[in-house]
């Protein structure tokens, strides 16, 4: 049975598909320093399962400790989430991301190659195409200039790992660029559960609906779309899980070295508000907000062309919006303060 290490894996996206590996057949270890995680979720995730996962307490930005866990096990291949990732906190502390995002993933880079294991799938972003990148983002556009200092740090990783591919080290590379995840795993026992504020939209709406927070900011009603506010495009983050399940099988198939990027998204785009009157109109529950100034670093519209994942990893998107909707609910409700503090 095939075992995958998988960084940053009791984050939101990470215990998705730490759930999605565990019921497909796969072991797993995972590697998280919990900065922005809880290691409740693991433990649900094992409970729905019904499987184990192995888990190390660790930084990746601790190469000595990185190493150890390669020592010990025998990974046939790593899905690589952790890193820093709001992007306004990135703006005001460019170091911090640069340091820890770069670092981390050079040293896990590192490992792989010094314990010959050469199956990577990245985790990167849309923001990687740019501020002036025409929509929809299609694969084959140039890396841009990133609008925040997290999303190049995604640039440059995406940089750093086509360059060791093309320096003949055996190595593949899945990297698959996100849009907006949300929603949670149909249980409701899993979810995004933020520490502190809610630097994204959905968490910040669901705990403004059960009544952790007394409204919701909409950063700037003047973007030229069809309602003033900024428009994305949302996927459902167990959508998303099974996309990395499918980037994992098409790099077993594969037999030389290579680096390929997937846009994963649903293709169509949805404002803010409109992300707001959906959550209303699903769930019955009613949202104060405001409309407020333009954040930094955000981006008027964009969406993906995710044709490619389909025609190469088999991979589409299976949830609707009303899926996302009340998923996000059932999660929030179920757990109105999030993961307890264990």
């Amino acid at each position: 049975m095939k075992k995958v290490l998988v960084t940053g894996g009791a984050g939101y996206i990470g215990s998705h598909t730490v759930l999605s590996l565990l019921k497909d057949g796969y072991n797993v270890v995972v590697i998280d320093d919990l900065s922005n995680s809880s290691r409740e979720s693991l433990t649900r995730v094992e409970a729905l399962a019904q499987r184990k996962v192995e888990f190390i307490h660790a930084s990746l930005l601790d190469y000595d400790k990185l190493c150890a866990a390669f020592t010990t096990h025998q990974f046939d291949s790593v899905i690589h989430f952790a890193g820093l990732k709001a992007v306004g906190e990135s703006i005001e502390k460019p170091l911090e991301y640069y340091y820890t995002n770069l670092v981390s993933t050079l040293n896990l880079c590192q490992c792989m190659l010094k314990f010959s294991v050469n199956k990577l799938v990245f985790s990167s972003s849309a923001t990687v195409y740019g501020q002036g990148a025409s929509v929809p983002y299609t694969e084959d556009l140039p890396l841009g200039r990133a609008a925040s200092p997290y999303g190049q740090t995604k640039v440059m990783i995406e940089q750093i790992l086509q360059e060791i591919v093309a320096s003949k080290t055996g190595l593949q590379v899945a990297s698959l660029r996100y849009f907006n995840p949300i929603g949670a795993d149909i249980s409701g026992q899993i979810g995004e559960d933020p520490l502190g504020i809610p630097n994204n939209l959905m968490p910040f709406i669901a705990q403004v609906a059960v009544g952790k927070r007394d409204k919701l900011a909409i950063f700037g009603g003047d973007y030229p779309t069809e309602d003033g506010t900024c428009e994305r495009d949302y996927i459902h983050v167990s959508d998303l899980a099974k996309g990395h399940i499918k980037a994992l099988k098409w790099l077993g198939e594969q037999h030389h070295s290579l680096y390929e990027a997937f846009n994963l998204g649903t293709g169509t785009p949805y404002s803010v508000l409109g992300i707001v009157k959906a959550f209303i109109e699903y769930t019955g529950v009613d949202i104060n907000f405001d409309i407020v100034k333009r954040r930094d670093g955000d981006l008027a519209a964009f969406w993906a062309d995710s044709s490619k994942a389909k025609a190469i990893l088999g991979w589409q998107c299976k949830y609707t919006l009303a899926d996302m909707m009340k998923d996000t609910w059932r999660w929030q409700s179920n757990n109105p303060n999030g993961y307890p503090n264990v």
